[in-house]
């Protein structure tokens, strides 16, 4: 692979990210000093992607703690709750926000427990945050070792949205993991990306990532899958994931369900990768995950420039959710589940 990005750093002045909102055409970073501007970089998608949001709150939370300024434990703890509250505020549906944010919870109530001082649970809480960052590397590149296996030479694969290094810690990906580990493998792949309206991750991140990784991409407008697919240039659909829940229901990206319909439709397997972190098991069905409802100046509007009349209504819903009957498989770091998915997630948390 050619390209090695890492879209949200650690530093000692506060947190960097690659400001995602002006790719393709321009590579601007930025540094956010305090967990505030992380919530806010979090919020406004300079940095999205369900595995790179837990990577960015476990730092934000990091970050808030290195400057609480109060010299006890207990002061401590409740300026974290206050932190972790502004933090889980942000996006609602991307369960990686939760779960990295109680990981570092409880990464300061094992170091409050063992009697450690301020200074040293400041410094627990950076390094655990620096390990959530490394584990999520270390899962997309099995996620691309697992999944490469289930694509065919000499294929074409569909993806929608941007599940690539972008979307996590960084390096693999999750969905542009699976295309990476098949190339990997040596074999011939070709993707379609679709623009993935409205805020167009496909044709600004997805086909970015692949335009540097020599990957051959072809853009099409998101209402074009389905001709692709009739016309048999689909061989596979891979996608990524915000929040899985316990039954394999899948909430992704706005357009995915509509993907897999056709995909169905046309005897395309569709694939789904996403570590861990992303299966929520307390989540019973996809019926139970809450669904983020976006300005709806992201539809009407194309930065300054208006698209639709003032006056009407407009339904900005930024995922939808894709029952677990048309998913072919879930990629995870351990490996390929498949139905029936209250099974088979349930055995790789026991792994």
């Amino acid at each position: 692979m050619k390209l090695n990005i890492i879209p949200v750093k650690w530093a000692d002045e506060g947190v960097a990210m690659l400001d995602q909102r002006l790719l393709p055409t321009e590579e601007k970073w930025l540094m956010l000093r305090s967990y505030n501007e992380v919530a806010d970089g979090i919020r406004d998608m300079v940095v999205r992607g369900a595995p790179a949001i837990g990577v960015s709150a476990a730092y934000g939370v990091a970050l808030g703690a290195k400057q609480f300024v109060g010299t006890t434990v207990a002061d401590l703890e409740e300026e974290l709750e206050y932190i972790c509250e502004v933090l889980g505020a942000t996006r609602p549906t991307a369960i990686n926000l939760f779960w990295a944010i109680d990981r570092m919870k409880r990464t300061f109530a094992a170091g409050r427990d063992e009697g450690l001082s301020v200074s040293e649970i400041k410094q627990r809480l950076v390094d655990d945050a620096k390990a959530i960052h490394d584990e999520d590397i270390e899962s997309q590149r099995l996620i691309a070792q697992f999944g490469g296996e289930l694509i065919d030479n000499d294929s074409t694969v569909l993806t929608h949205c941007n599940a690539g290094a972008l979307a996590t810690g960084g390096v693999w990906g999750t969905a542009l993991g699976v295309i990476r580990g098949a190339v990997d493998q040596g074999k011939i792949v070709r993707v379609i990306a679709d623009e993935t309206r409205p805020y167009l991750q496909g044709s600004r991140l997805t086909a970015w990532e692949l335009l540097q990784d020599d990957i051959p991409v072809t853009l099409i407008t998101d209402n074009m899958s389905g001709h692709m697919m009739k016309r048999g240039e689909v061989q596979a659909v891979v996608v990524g994931s915000d929040r899985i829940a316990a039954n394999g229901d899948v909430a992704n990206k706005i357009g995915t369900y509509m993907v897999a319909v056709l995909a169905r439709r046309h005897g395309i397997p569709f694939y789904v990768a996403a570590p861990l972190s992303t299966i929520d098991m307390n989540c019973p069905s996809g019926d139970d995950i809450p669904i983020e409802e976006r300005d709806r100046r992201e539809i009407s509007h194309m930065k300054d420039i208006q698209l639709s009349p003032d006056g009407i209504g407009i339904s900005n819903y930024a995922f939808d959710v894709t029952p677990n009957d048309l998913v072919t498989a879930i990629i995870t770091e351990k490996g390929i589940a498949r139905a029936p998915y209250t099974e088979s997630l349930k055995k790789q948390f026991e792994g």
